[in-house]
């Protein structure tokens, strides 16, 4: 794999998210997609309170969450 072929951004923080925590990407994906009229960082505290992420990993999973719906 080139370094043009890695992924950027949030996802660049999956492959350790699926390793650190055992559950696929789409599992975290799926729940903060259930959060409604939370803000990022709200969303962001709320993984790491129910779910123990770490910050960094809870940020990339809510950026991404958050830049997806934007595209819809």
């Amino acid at each position: 794999m080139s370094t043009d072929d890695k992924p950027k951004g949030p996802a660049s923080y999956f492959p350790s998210i699926e390793k650190k925590y055992g559950q696929p990407v789409g599992h975290w994906l799926e729940l903060v997609g259930t959060l409604k009229d939370m803000k990022h960082m709200e969303m962001v505290a709320w993984l790491k309170a129910e779910h123990g992420l770490g910050h960094g990993h809870a940020n990339a999973i809510v950026a991404h969450v958050l830049a997806t719906k934007g595209k819809q």
